[in-house]
């Protein structure tokens, strides 16, 4: 009786213990999580499922796969072929199909299911692809296409693109002393007679390979073989040789220190030029594309109007990017979209390759940035374009209506349909192999979701396939009849499951990641609230309650990072370590407010913009409201309250101490930004324009220069070899601190650690730091 009243006495003592979250354990990260499977692929045949994953917590991730039979997933040998290589969706008429590996070139037979070498190469082989003859493959190779024969397996190089420039238009003219030279001496002049004769001689030989094409200095990109092989198009590129910023290493094996080169600072110098060039193979000869007659091409931003030398500048036209063409399947028309390099036009245009002239098909502006789901933020990035299989109407998405959804457009008749509405978004799109229909991930049921469904491109009626809470991501199988899918649920983390495609499908899990010491916690589901905003405005959040009997009237907002991103969802949170220690804060008697602020994803484009041209501005608004509901709804101290969060979430917490000092009581701000005139270009110029051009939004949104307002207790946290928001940033603003005397401040600086720590240890001592801040700052003496 005994030994059974001590077996029960120690299973319920380590049940209590096990529920005592430790920082040690928390801060390993997926290591005390265990790590979840990603990257999920089918082979070409649809038998087989490949995964990325590391069961046992090795060094790094190993290739898994799973097919119908077995009882769980294995490791593939070493050596085996991964035949998710050659899954290629734009050959799946073809029995053979062709693909590059390791820069070669190989052929995969359906029918055999053997693999051929067709082409072996010192030189990097890439850009494979099938044209409107089946007998003809393309493919890259040193910066030029090259034409496969299937038939006789001849390879014929069919451009001639080369760096430097022509020496027949380039004749430099002589020097002084050149002239001196020749004049004086016969041997110069004997010299330079035969250098001249053997040139002439050489260049009325004829050659089989076309034209030389020079480009200079300029940057090749772009290639684009036309499916029928009549056509090239390309973009020259010229970049700036703006300055770039180190990043100093202090921890090296050899015990010197290290200096690494590293981005460049935001600036209207930055940006670069393009041209677009179409080479006819057949006439031998290059043309470019003329811009000039775009919708909007000379248009100024309104900004302008608010500076003197601006405002009244001469009219010009816009830098502009623009990607490859995109063909129908029988290659008889070709689309490709365009962007301004301020990122407020996006240009969808019809390419006539013979006669060398584009036609406008749709213009999206947007006074702050064009961006969304299917419409990347970046002016160099491609969003969801393509043909539907009539092969004259192509789809694509746009933000007009206030959230991204999916369009079609007649080439024929120019008419413009819109499949999908409502106060949500497509997420991603793909054409069903019949044509017939899209499926599409959405946020449908809840900002916070990810669902996926079917759409019907006659009726536009959606089918759903996942419609549950959470995030599922999906890869249907070749022929459509199943789909791999990644789900996770607020306090389940990624696993990998297999479902027949059908509506309201049921998955059938074939991973299981989670460790033994993760599973002993009971993790708390967040619940997500919504909140208003004092321009009325309604804001998501995840909140953490702790038991009544726990509770200690003390707060602690987080700021997720990165801006353009979403944290109060219904799966899995990137910030993992984050959601742990939300659930220890809870444990110890904190409530925790994780806001999605002005600014984050999942919520259309005025949520999306609305910092634009003032960062810390409605996107702190939101965390100043987050407390006041909290100090109205749930009983919080408003002198009980602190802020923290990383990167763009470390931004907020200085410009809420700075800009609105005796609001928190304390903050933690971790990799910040603290001027964002030294931050990178991409993300920056597209909410804040050009510190050149916009200096009233760089100032109004930089805390460096609110430095003198600090009142409440700070504590900044930054690795030294950050090569994004570097190192510097923390040490300006610790310099303007010291200048002006202040004294409530701590910094705590990691000397090996990056914007993303990967050490344990930093891990731990970071986040020690942070409770023992909040601790001491928001809880009764």
């Amino acid at each position: 009786m005994k030994a059974i009243f001590s077996i029960v006495f120690f299973f319920i003592f380590f049940l209590i213990n096990s529920q005592n979250l430790q920082l040690e354990q928390i801060m390993k990260g997926d290591g005390f999580i265990g790590n979840q499977p990603d990257n999920q692929r089918w082979s070409i045949d649809g038998s087989t499922v490949y995964f990325d994953w590391n069961p046992k917590n090795e060094m790094g991730n190993s290739t898994y796969y799973w097919k119908i039979g077995m009882k769980e997933p294995e490791v593939l040998p070493e050596g085996d072929f991964d035949f998710s290589d050659i899954n290629i969706p734009s050959q799946n008429d073809y029995e053979i199909v062709y693909y590059a590996k390791r820069g070669n070139l190989y052929a995969y037979d359906r029918k055999t299911k053997k693999i051929k070498k067709v082409y072996l190469s010192n030189e990097r082989i890439y850009g494979v692809e099938r044209g409107t003859n089946p007998d003809i493959v393309f493919f890259q190779m040193n910066r030029n296409v090259y034409q496969l024969n299937t038939k006789d397996f001849s390879v014929i190089q069919i451009t001639n693109f080369r760096t430097g420039l022509n020496s027949e238009k380039n004749e430099k003219s002589q020097s002084y002393l050149e002239k001196q030279q020749e004049e004086l001496f016969q041997f110069v002049r004997d010299t330079k007679a035969e250098n001249d004769w053997f040139a002439e001689k050489y260049k009325n030989n004829t050659s089989d390979l076309p034209k030389s094409i020079f480009y200079g200095d300029e940057s090749l990109e772009e290639l684009q073989p036309s499916p029928d092989g009549k056509f090239v198009t390309f973009r020259l590129s010229k970049y700036t040789t703006s300055s770039s910023t180190n990043v100093e290493h202090f921890i090296t094996e050899n015990g010197y220190t290290k200096n690494e080169s590293a981005r460049s600072k935001v600036s209207v110098k930055n940006l670069s030029k393009h041209k677009m060039g179409i080479y006819n193979v057949e006439k031998d000869t290059v043309y470019y594309v003329s811009f000039s007659n775009l919708t909007g091409i000379k248009d100024f931003p309104t900004y302008y109007n608010e500076y003197d030398d601006l405002k009244d500048k001469e009219k010009e036209e816009k830098l502009i990017v623009m990607t490859h063409p995109i063909y129908n399947k029988i290659g008889t028309k070709a689309v490709f979209e365009l962007r301004s390099q301020d990122n407020k036009d996006r240009w969808i245009v019809l390419l006539n390759l013979d006669s060398n002239e584009i036609t406008e098909l749709d213009y999206q502006h947007d006074e702050a940035w064009i961006g969304g789901p299917g419409i990347p933020n970046y002016s160099f990035g491609r969003g969801t374009l393509g043909f539907l299989n009539d092969n004259q109407t192509i789809y694509f998405q746009s933000e007009v209506s206030g959230y991204s959804h999916l369009y079609t457009l007649n080439l024929n008749s120019k008419k413009k349909t819109q499949l999908t509405s409502g106060n949500w978004e497509v997420r991603e799109a793909s054409l069903s192999l019949d044509g017939k229909s899209f499926y599409l991930t959405t946020n449908i049921n809840h900002p916070g979701n990810r669902e996926f469904h079917k759409l019907d491109i006659a009726s536009k009626k959606l089918t759903p396939i996942l419609n549950a809470d959470g995030a599922y991501e999906v890869v249907l199988s070749p022929d459509e009849k199943k789909i791999a899918v990644r789900y996770s649920y607020k306090n389940k983390p990624w696993e990998l499951y297999i479902a027949d495609n059908k509506p309201n499908t049921s998955l059938k899990q074939i991973t299981f990641s989670t460790t033994p010491e993760f599973n002993t916690y009971q993790w708390k589901v967040p619940e997500v609230i919504t909140f208003k905003a004092e321009d009325g405005a309604n804001v998501n959040a995840r909140l953490y309650k702790p038991k009544a009997e726990n509770k200690n009237k003390a707060a602690v907002i987080f700021v997720h990072g990165a801006g353009y991103l979403q944290n109060a969802h219904n799966y899995w949170s990137s910030y993992h370590r984050e959601y742990m220690f939300h659930n220890l804060l809870s444990d110890l008697g904190y409530t925790v407010l994780d806001i999605d602020y002005r600014g984050s994803d999942g919520y259309g484009r005025n949520v999306r913009t609305g910092i634009y041209r003032y960062m810390g501005g409605l996107d702190l608004s939101d965390q100043l409201d987050g407390k006041k509901y909290l100090v109205e709804n749930l009983g919080i101290d408003t002198n009980k309250v602190g802020i923290y969060g990383g990167s763009y979430g470390g931004f907020i917490t200085l410009m809420a101490l700075l800009t609105k000092p005796t609001e928190f009581k304390a903050g933690a701000a971790l990799r910040s930004v603290t001027d964002w005139a030294h931050y990178n270009q991409g993300y920056t110029a597209n909410i804040l324009n050009f510190p050149e051009t916009d200096s009233i939004a760089y100032r109004r949104s930089s805390p460096i220069y609110f430095a003198e307002n600090l009142q409440d207790k700070l504590i900044m946290l930054h690795g030294m070899v950050d090569d994004n928001v570097q190192f510097q940033d923390v040490v300006r603003l610790s310099q303007r601190f010291i200048e002006l005397g202040k004294k409530n401040w701590d910094l705590a600086v990691f000397p090996v650690e990056e914007h993303g720590f990967k050490e344990t240890y930093s891990w731990i001592d970071e986040y020690s730091r942070i409770l023992k801040l909040f601790n001491e700052t928001l809880l009764d003496k």
